[in-house]
């Protein structure tokens, strides 16, 4: 399974931000076709270090294939691009895309799992 995952710090307009983020770029996220899971963290409690995010949010796919695809297609390119709009509200945004892996019983982990 692959996974993209966003880091928002503390946006400078905060009502501006959040109507962004909800009223255009995750409409634009939605889109995306292969797309199966997208899920918002606020309230963000951290374990160690300062609290310093404002929201985090994830989006799976089945593969990494399958994201790839959408990051290259128009609309991922779009949405990408909305990103910037984002960046001037929440400066020091943070992405990552991680390919997830699930631990087997035996103790060894297994990639795609």
């Amino acid at each position: 399974m692959g996974r993209f995952l966003i880091l928002y710090r503390a946006p400078t307009d905060v009502a501006e931000f959040e109507r962004h983020y909800v009223e255009v770029h995750v409409p634009l996220a939605k889109k995306l076709p292969g797309v199966r899971n997208y899920t918002v963290s606020r309230n963000i409690s951290p374990v160690r270090g300062p609290a310093s995010y404002h929201l985090v949010a994830g989006l799976d796919w089945d593969d990494m294939e399958s994201l790839q695809r959408d990051f290259s297609s128009p609309l991922g390119q779009e949405t990408g691009r909305d990103v910037e709009n984002l960046e001037r509200l929440c400066p020091g945004i943070q992405s990552m895309i991680l390919e997830l892996e699930a631990p087997e019983q035996s103790g060894t982990l297994t990639a795609g799992a």
